[in-house]
């Protein structure tokens, strides 16, 4: 039997490169994670989005 990982929204923001894309794991409120994969391109566009947000 396979072993039972417990989904938790644990842990900090992820971000990481893989291969040509970039990953992002944003923990969710109720446990699991949200993955979303990014071009750069579509990361520059989310940090403008961002920063326009905080200003």
């Amino acid at each position: 039997m396979a072993a039972m990982k417990p989904r938790t929204g644990d842990g900090p923001l992820e971000v990481t490169k893989e291969g040509r894309g970039i990953v992002m794991r944003v923990p969710l409120e109720g446990g699991g994670r949200l993955v979303v994969e990014l071009n750069a391109e579509e990361v520059n566009n989310l940090a403008d989005a961002l920063k326009a947000v905080l200003s």
